[in-house]
């Protein structure tokens, strides 16, 4: 098999050596360049032909963000972000995924090893390496929240969604959540991302949706009308106290390498909520997420993949159909109408 040939595009060249290094000690990686700023790299692309690029967004002459946006206008590839674990950097990061990058990886400050970054780049990398690029244009804008058809009657507020994602799913999640009416049951989300970038996306999210979205801390209510994300580098479990549904936050080791872990949530969930949830697998790459929807499914849950076409990478989803774990498997832009059908439906009383 071909080797995922990489550039690497930051303006630090101890970032450039540091990339290198821990990509070329991995077996199916190459690194065919490197370029210190937009222009080398443009050059450099057509020159070299990469499958991935690894893109810093802060850099002089011409920002990752415009550059970004030209690559997928005229060449899209695969990008990677390297964002700093600032609140800035944060929120360009999420600009630059709504623009059609497919993951994000922090940068932190100071000096930094290549034990600190080698795991979490090369599976980055290895995850783009399978999507599809998509130009800013391809990509169809979930409806604004007035465009949402009228409300079905909710039969119980004691159900509770959960949500999990990865490589891609920062658009498909707002997608869902714009598709949802501000009295939907309590949501739980679990997106793989690092720290500091899910407290952005929270924010985000809570700026342009109906409901309540939040970054969980421990202990937080899941009631009807709010969101809670995981928070990056802490796993999320569902608990309940009699009739009230609660999130926990903690620590705990990775689960399939990731923290959070959407298998941490939705087993959580299959034991707290057993039939009165839902549960939806969104794009991403590797298998998280699928067992945790089986054991959803297996003790009640209405269980919900999204399908291939519309997934950047069909690998969390596709894990949880092998299993049976699911009961439809729909395109993203059908997902919130489903989510209601089955709340108004027998299912839910």
């Amino acid at each position: 098999m071909a080797s995922i040939k990489v550039l690497i595009v930051d303006d630090s060249a101890i970032v450039r050596q540091i990339f290198t290094e821990i990509i070329s000690r991995e077996p199916g990686l190459e690194v065919v360049g490197t370029a210190p700023d937009p222009d080398v790299a443009r050059d450099k692309i057509l020159q070299l032909k990469p499958d991935v690029i690894t893109l810093d967004i802060e850099m002089p002459r011409m920002d990752g963000l415009t550059f970004l946006k030209k690559l997928m206008h005229h060449h899209p590839l695969p990008t990677i972000i390297v964002s700093s674990l600032t609140p800035r950097g944060s929120q360009l990061a999420l600009d630059a995924l709504e623009l059609g990058a497919v993951e994000v990886l922090g940068k932190p400050g100071g000096a930094f090893s290549v034990e600190d970054l080698g795991g979490q780049l090369v599976e980055k990398i290895r995850a783009a390496a399978l999507t599809r690029p998509r130009k800013p244009s391809d990509h169809h804008p979930a409806p604004k929240p007035s465009s949402v058809a009228p409300n079905p009657p909710l039969k119980t507020t004691n159900k509770v969604i959960a949500i999990g994602a990865s490589t891609g799913g920062t658009e498909a999640i707002k997608e869902v959540l714009l598709g949802l009416p501000p009295n939907s049951p309590g949501i739980v989300i679990v997106q793989h991302m690092p720290p500091k970038f899910t407290t952005a996306f929270a924010q985000r999210l809570n700026q342009i949706c109906r409901l309540e979205v939040k970054e969980a801390q421990d202990g937080d209510s899941v009631l009807a009308g709010r969101v809670l994300i995981a928070p990056g580098n802490c796993h999320m479990l569902l608990r309940r106290s009699g009739s009230r549904y609660f999130a926990q936050v903690k620590n705990g080791p990775p689960v399939h390498h990731q923290r959070p872990s959407v298998d941490v949530l939705f087993n959580s969930t299959a034991l707290s909520a057993g039939g009165n949830a839902i549960g939806v697998l969104l794009t991403g790459m590797g298998a998280d997420g699928a067992d945790g929807l089986l054991a959803m499914k297996e003790r009640g849950a209405y269980t919900i993949a999204q399908d291939e076409a519309t997934s950047v990478v069909y690998g969390m989803p596709k894990e949880a159909v092998k299993r049976g774990a699911v009961h439809k498997v729909l395109p993203l832009s059908r997902i919130p109408g489903e989510i209601q059908r089955v709340l108004a439906s027998s299912w839910a009383t």
